[in-house]
Order: structure tokens, then C-alpha cells, then sequence
């Protein structure tokens, strides 16, 4: 398995997505500037200029035609996909962390960190079909709890809200009203700030990952924890496959101390586990920091890194892959 090594960025990558035909591959990193790249040979198509300030999140249409990112720079963006134009800023008094489009596209969910004297917030926004028709208002606004809101994903049939973030509890919110329906449990739950969520292909369930240096499987509905994935590093990015079951668990340890060790010792791997069998099954070396995003593409043949290095790596699987025997 030989990875395909893509330079794009110039900064720390923050995250990756591919579209729902697994042809493209967006990433986003500190430098500004998103980029699209062909997700077979990982070569780079464009990229997305206006933002000025680290990109954190993106999304794309399940038609491929739009791109949503939000930034550092208190904005969220939607963009042709095709063409690499803007079509809409929504402004925000702080930075946008995280960006989900719900199912039909017809709205998007946004959160904000807490900024001076502002809290942490999960913003719905409606999505209008023709650009020139967006407007900035929002749907609901929830008021999030203390620290920093990493990720929001959206449940069932557009149905809740799944939050997580700093204060390690993950949180059901009902999409209509804005009340709280269920929170993960203490003694089960995480320990530590969680870092990212990702849901499974058919929404049933969902994976977090931590700085307590584990990854959880939780069901989306009643929030009952299924798994624990537990290593030896801080986790800041989950996977899952969409063809076997494989979580793919990616950390390292802070930024800051990377430069004073061995690019062995910094544990820099990508972690593949038996998703039934909590097992660790396999690992894919080659960043030379954290691995701050991980994505399967949805055939579940292919998947991308992106690390604090500044690269991405495009690994396509061998086929002794799809047949490894625990």
C-alpha cells in the first residue's frame, strides 16, 4: 500500500471530507485555503480562496455542487463547488468550528467557540436553493455549554443535533425546539476534551475520539456507549469503515513537544482496530506529526490522512487488506 503524498498546504491540516461519490476530496487547513483534489491519484483540482483566517471544518453537498467551510475567521462560506466562486458569507462574532449539511442540504448546522463574552453556540441555518435567496438569519441558535463546541453532527432524519467538545460530554439536542434530550453518561463517557465525531454510513451509530487517548462507539439514538477503543496517545481524529468493520483511531501527542522526539516515538500512526473486537489490527506509519484528520472515502477502498506536517497522505488499500482474519 503505497501512499500518494499530497503538498497542498502549507500549514497544520485541520480537516478532510469526500463527497458522496467518493471522486473528490476537500481538505481544509491553517493556511486559508481550502483545496479540492481527485481522490484516485490525488491530484489537485483548485482551491478556494477568501477566507483569512485557519480554515477549521467543511461539508459538502450530497450533489457535489456546493461547498460550505467555516474559519478562524468568524465566517462561514458556501461556495460553488465547479467554479471555486463564493456564494454566500454568513458573519459570526466568533470562529466557526465545525459545519454539517443536514440531509436534502436544506440546512446546515454550525457551531461558534466562546469569544470574549460569548459562549460556545450551535447555530441552524436554512440553506436557500438559489444563492442570490440566502439570507444570514438563523432557524434556532442554541446557547452551548462551557468551553468549546468541537463538532455537531446531525441525527436521524434531521431529527437531533449530536454535540461534543471540551467538556468531554456528548449531547442529543432536538433540532426543532433546542432542548437538550440526552447526555452521555460521566462514568462511561470521556475524560478528556473530545476531538472529533464521525457518524456511521447508515447514521445508526456514531465514534468519538478524545485527548483521554480512546475512542468510543456510542448509539445515536438512545446514547448508549457500544465500544471503547483505548491507545496510547491522544486521539485527534476518528474513522470508520463503510465496507468492514475497521475504526481507524489517528493522535499524536501536543504540537509543542513533536520537535523533541523521534518521529517514531511520537507515535505519528494510523491506528486500525476491529471495530466488534476492540482489537488493534494494524497501523499506517508515515507523518511526521500528529494526525490531525483522518477520511475513508465511502467505498471504504481508499482513505486520506492529514497530519500537522502539512501533508496529506491518499493510502488505497492492497487486497490482502480486505481479507485480513483476526
Amino acid at each position: 500500500m503505497r501512499p500518494i503524498l499530497m503538498k497542498g498546504h502549507e500549514r497544520p491540516l485541520t480537516f478532510l471530507k469526500y463527497n458522496r461519490d467518493g471522486d473528490l476530496l476537500f481538505s481544509c487547513a491553517k493556511d486559508h485555503t481550502p483545496t479540492i483534489w481527485f481522490a484516485d491519484n490525488g491530484e489537485r483540482l483548485g482551491t478556494y480562496r477568501g477566507h483569512n483566517g485557519a480554515v477549521w471544518t467543511c461539508d459538502v453537498s450530497r450533489d457535489s455542487m456546493r461547498l460550505i467551510t467555516g474559519s478562524a475567521d468568524q465566517t462561514v462560506k458556501l461556495w460553488n463547488v465547479q467554479k471555486g466562486t463564493q456564494l454566500y458569507t454568513f458573519n459570526f462574532g466568533s470562529p466557526a468550528r465545525s459545519v454539517e449539511f443536514a440531509i436534502g442540504d436544506k440546512l446546515a448546522v454550525i457551531t461558534t467557540d466562546p469569544f470574549m463574552e460569548l459562549t460556545s453556540a450551535i447555530h441552524v441555518k436554512r440553506i436557500a436553493g438559489d444563492s442570490t435567496e440566502q439570507t444570514e438569519e438563523s432557524v434556532l441558535v442554541i446557547k452551548g455549554p462551557q468551553g468549546r463546541i468541537n463538532r455537531a453532527v446531525w441525527g436521524p432524519l434531521n431529527r437531533t443535533i449530536i454535540s461534543a467538545g471540551e467538556d468531554a460530554v456528548i449531547r442529543i439536542w432536538d433540532s426543532e425546539t433546542g432542548k437538550l434530550l440526552k447526555e452521555s453518561d460521566k462514568e462511561s463517557g470521556h475524560k478528556k476534551t473530545i476531538t472529533s465525531l464521525t457518524k456511521a454510513a447508515d447514521g445508526s451509530h456514531f465514534l468519538s475520539g478524545s485527548l483521554d487517548k480512546s475512542a468510543k462507539l456510542w448509539d445515536t439514538r438512545t446514547l448508549t456507549l457500544i465500544k471503547t477503543y483505548s491507545t496510547e496517545r491522544p486521539v485527534n481524529a476518528v474513522a470508520m469503515s463503510p465496507l468492514l468493520d475497521h475504526v481507524v483511531l489517528g493522535g499524536g501527542q501536543d504540537a509543542s513537544a513533536v520537535t523533541t522526539t523521534d518521529h517514531r516515538a511520537g507515535k505519528f500512526e494510523a491506528k486500525f482496530y476491529d471495530k466488534i473486537l476492540q482489537e488493534e489490527i494494524g497501523g499506517v506509519k508515515g507523518h511526521f506529526g500528529p494526525i490531525n484528520a483522518l477520511a475513508f472515502n465511502p467505498d471504504g477502498k481508499s482513505f486520506s490522512s492529514g497530519g500537522e506536517d502539512g501533508y496529506m497522505r491518499l493510502h488505497h488499500f492492497d487486497p490482502d487488506y480486505f481479507n485480513i482474519k483476526i
